[in-house]
């Protein structure tokens, strides 16, 4: 099993802020120092809430922004999602229309004798 002391043998430290407010000039090694903490740093630092104790107002707040913005994106591309296929719908209607009064002029134009006036004006009115 794993030992509790380290995980990793490769990795000594984690990305976390480092609150000891070192600047970047003074630090050799610039923005790097105000990612990266010592291992045991980090490891407190995750130690701090259990998984049981109690959230603090912020970080439900954090977490209900986040659910509500997921929910808003859902909700965008279901709209976007259903405006295309009203479009695509509205075209294939559109189309099928056309094709079946071009197929019905033509078997008008086939069947017309010439004796009688065209179908469309010969239809008796109500």
């Amino acid at each position: 099993m794993y030992s509790t002391t380290s995980v990793s043998q490769e990795v000594d430290s984690a990305a976390v802020p480092d609150d000891k407010g070192t600047t970047k000039a003074t630090d050799p090694r610039g923005p790097l120092r105000e990612i990266f903490m010592p291992e045991a740093d980090a490891a407190n630092f995750f130690r701090r809430r259990s998984r049981r104790a109690a959230k603090s107002q912020d970080e439900i707040d954090a977490e209900q922004r986040q659910v509500l913005a997921a929910d808003k994106r859902k909700r965008e591309n279901h709209e976007e999602q259903m405006n295309e296929f009203e479009n695509y719908a509205e075209e294939e209607h559109d189309e099928q229309d056309e094709r079946t009064r071009e197929s019905t002029e033509q078997w008008r134009e086939f069947h017309y004798d010439g004796l009688h006036p065209p179908q469309e004006y010969n239809r008796q009115s109500t």
